[in-house]
């Protein structure tokens, strides 16, 4: 891995977490990711599933965890199995994981090879009664393609039935969503990162640029900082383009007057970061584009000030619909006759503002946590208002990572992240 090798006791800790939830004499199984192929044989980079990274820091293919904490023998209590290596793989593929490196950056004593999981399952499911198998019910997902966990699963109900079942997923989302230290710390070296491209980008944007050279800016300062890369497929967007609130092609030329949407995030040891800054192609914005960035910015530090233990994401939203109301009075977009006369389902406000404001950001970008809960502090929220406007042909979205606080306001991860127009065209044209 590129990244600094993660203190075990992280891990250590995070399945200490989890089996503390479980009910007695019940056993708990995580899955590796498949690599996916492409064509021939060819296939995509590998990544982790964050489940069973999370719990022991394994970052490598054709790996199982498996967690007993009633188990009769110590040796089964917590078990990983990882793929035999050997001096072929590790010529043509390269070194993996030893019995003896994975105790390093696990923790965990007892690894088996592969071959061995279904014989050491066997036996296990003779001394428990439940099995905690892990499903993804995270509310963006949409999975069309039968992952290597969906299989395990099937295939252990079909070969021990008369076991009682229980989900892991929601003791996840609890506790993937409320962070460690050492997680707040990978969370920061991410931002820290990000930090460093957009800096980059700065001096190297202006008129006639394409969008695609921007995103190299961005990919070059993250590699040669540990990261794999983007944390997410980066969106680089000129002009109008900005109206399209996921527009990843990237290829269309920056234009002199035109403004410059920048929503991306370096990732570091898999943990994500997530920010949207806009800027002016041509090192100054005009004195409208100066006025609609400063509304979003008024909205999100007044947003960011509402992400407090106690408050509920549902909430939260409504308040900053309200905020978000009266900029839009004020810059003219919409007038008081549209908010009197305004659906409750979808205020007047959402003409220009369409989408959500924060969401959880972890070891998914879209990261676990369970929205109707209250929120609570060492979780990690963006905040992400945007005014897009069609007709005047540009849009604007503002985004920084915080982290909420047991009191006052929440630590701003991208505090050093340039953020202000003054800043912003200072730095453009120095």
């Amino acid at each position: 891995m590129k990244y600094h090798q993660i203190d075990r006791d992280l891990f250590v800790k995070n399945r200490a977490k989890f089996t503390a939830q479980m009910k007695p004499n019940s056993v708990a199984v995580f899955n590796s990711n498949d690599i996916y192929p492409v064509s021939a044989d060819s296939t995509l980079p590998f990544a982790q599933h964050r489940d069973i990274f999370y719990l022991s820091g394994v970052d490598q293919e054709e790996s199982i965890l498996l967690l007993f904490p009633d188990a009769p023998f110590e040796h089964l209590k917590e078990v990983l199995f990882l793929r035999e290596t050997n001096e072929h793989i590790a010529v043509w593929e390269g070194e993996k994981l030893t019995k003896e490196r994975a105790f390093e950056v696990s923790g965990i004593k007892t690894v088996i090879w592969l071959q061995d999981f279904h014989k050491t399952l066997k036996e296990v499911m003779a001394y428990a009664e439940t099995m905690y198998i892990n499903t993804n019910e995270h509310y963006r997902a949409t999975i069309e393609t039968e992952t290597r966990e969906a299989r395990f699963v099937k295939w252990w109900k079909e070969n021990y039935p008369a076991h009682k079942v229980e989900k892991a997923n929601p003791i996840l989302q609890r506790l993937r969503s409320v962070k460690e230290s050492e997680e707040l710390d990978l969370i920061q070296k991410a931002c820290d990162i990000t930090e460093k491209g957009f800096r980059r980008v700065l001096n190297f944007v202006k008129p006639n640029v394409m969008e695609y050279e921007v995103e190299a800016e961005f990919a070059h300062e993250f590699l040669r900082n540990r990261s794999k890369g983007f944390a997410y497929t980066p969106i680089i967007a000129s002009g109008h383009n900005a109206n399209v609130l996921h527009y990843i092609e990237n290829n269309q030329q920056c234009k002199a007057g035109d403004l410059l949407l920048l929503d991306v995030g370096a990732e570091y040891a898999n943990y994500s970061s997530d920010m949207t800054r806009t800027i002016p192609v041509s090192g100054k914005f005009t004195e409208r584009q100066k006025a609609v960035y400063n509304a979003v910015l008024r909205v999100k530090n007044e947003a960011t000030k509402m992400l407090v233990p106690g408050n509920y994401w549902k909430q939260y939203h409504i308040e900053v619909g309200k905020i978000m109301t009266s900029e839009l009075l004020l810059l003219g977009l919409i007038d008081k006759a549209d908010v009197q006369n305004e659906n409750p389902d979808w205020p007047a406000y959402k003409k220009y503002f369409m989408h959500g404001t924060s969401h959880h950001m972890g070891l998914d970008t879209h990261d676990y946590g369970l929205l109707h809960e209250p929120m609570q502090a060492n979780m990690v929220f963006t905040v992400e208002p945007g005014i897009y406007i069609p007709a005047e042909g540009f849009g604007i979205r503002i985004e920084d990572d915080v982290v909420i606080q047991e009191k006052g306001e929440p630590f701003n991860l991208m505090r050093n992240i340039p953020i202000e127009v003054e800043e912003i065209e200072s730095l453009m044209n120095s």
